[in-house]
């Protein structure tokens, strides 16, 4: 911290939320926990927001320095350019560079795994990675139907702006496991509707057809491999938009620990939070996974 009137451990530790400047606007940011401790990066992935790490933050607070963030065309820092990976990966670099954190840990939910890896090739600042439910490539992945109109040039704006909530969350259901109520995910009800609606309609083209291409010339595994950071595979066993044994085992060929989560789809981090905190816990301190911290 940059003031010399420091607060007291008690202040220090509750969410703060901020804007930080970027050459691509100012990036929306909340810091809490122990702001002495090692930091941990939490990046959301396509129509998230840094309450999908809510849960999860109050689990690991005491434990770690946390900065959960909002990425572009999306939550409060907003914008409809610089949308795809390797701009959000830049901008990460810049804020980490403008909050002076070193030894980061970065942690990437879905299409928020893209954008780590890429901020990690932008920032020696970042040392470890964790991989949340995403899939190397999309080769096989499976979309709710009619997730493709989103992602046309014209009609996807339209449909973004008109969609009223039911709709809303009936996709939203097809990104946890059966029977989980998406609701219990988060401190306040309606949080996962209105990171959707707060999203620009531009994110669904750049995740659903511009990232194929990319992931294609340059998949997830290939660029652990390239990276060669200690890297942790988190992945739900009743995802359903990634095979988990596939994931599983190309991960592993690159090099990366992979742990299965048990009862959870594609949103661990909201289903299964204190499975998630065990994980990345052990994982930051290099032993196998065994009680989440307390």
């Amino acid at each position: 911290m940059r003031r010399t009137d420091r607060p007291s451990v008690r202040q220090s530790r509750r969410p703060r939320a901020e804007f930080v400047p970027t050459g691509y606007g100012p990036v929306h940011l909340r810091r809490s926990g122990n702001p002495d401790a090692r930091p941990l990066l939490l990046v959301h992935g396509f129509a998230g927001s840094l309450h999908w790490y809510d849960l999860l933050a109050e689990i690991l607070a005491d434990h770690y320095h946390l900065v959960c963030v909002d990425l572009r065309g999306h939550g409060h820092t907003g914008g409809d350019t610089h949308l795809d990976s390797p701009d959000q990966g830049r901008m990460l670099a810049e804020a980490l560079d403008f909050l002076e954190l070193t030894e980061v840990t970065a942690v990437g939910h879905s299409f928020g795994a893209d954008v780590v890896l890429a901020a990690a090739a932008s920032s020696a600042r970042i040392t470890g990675l964790v991989v949340i439910d995403q899939a190397p490539d999309l080769d096989g992945a499976r979309y709710p139907f009619g997730s493709q109109l989103l992602a046309h040039r014209l009609l996807g704006p339209i449909l973004h702006r008109l969609a009223i909530a039911p709709f809303i969350e009936l996709g939203l259901r097809y990104g946890v496991g059966p029977g989980f109520d998406i609701e219990t995910g988060f401190p306040e009800r309606g949080q996962a509707v209105r990171d959707h609606r707060a999203m620009s309609p531009v994110m669904a083209r750049t995740v659903l057809v511009e990232r194929r291409a990319r992931l294609a010339a340059r998949p997830l595994d290939q660029q652990i491999r390239e990276l060669a950071l200690p890297t942790l595979v988190i992945h739900g066993r009743n995802d359903r938009f990634y095979d988990w044994e596939t994931t599983s085992a190309r991960y592993r060929r690159a090099g990366a620990h992979v742990e299965i989560i048990e009862d959870a789809g594609h949103s661990p981090t909201i289903e299964q939070p204190a499975q998630v905190a065990r994980s990345i816990h052990s994982f930051m301190q290099g032993a196998p996974a065994s009680e989440p911290p307390r």
